[in-house]
């Protein structure tokens, strides 16, 4: 039963987490709590066995993390001036 609980609570908390970071602004924030989000549904659906979420997620979960690494090496990168 206690387990039951916890893995429900994860998959509430990514539901959660997913929404939040759709209603954000800065594309940064959105992508960081849109991982968090997809990680914590991977985790869900292979509790459950259900592939196809865990799957789905961890794909979206690595596009997040190249835009992630996109955004950060522009950043990163010195102003050229001409």
């Amino acid at each position: 039963m206690e387990a039951t609980n916890t893995i429900e609570i994860i998959g509430y908390s990514a539901s959660v987490m997913v929404a939040i970071s759709l209603m954000m602004k800065d594309i940064t924030w959105l992508r960081c709590l849109n991982f968090t989000g997809c990680t914590l549904f991977v985790i869900y659906g292979v509790y459950i066995s259900a592939w196809p979420v865990a799957g789905m997620n961890a794909f979206v979960a690595c596009i997040n993390i190249y835009h992630l690494i996109k955004i950060y090496r522009t950043r990163s990168q010195p102003a050229v001036t001409a």
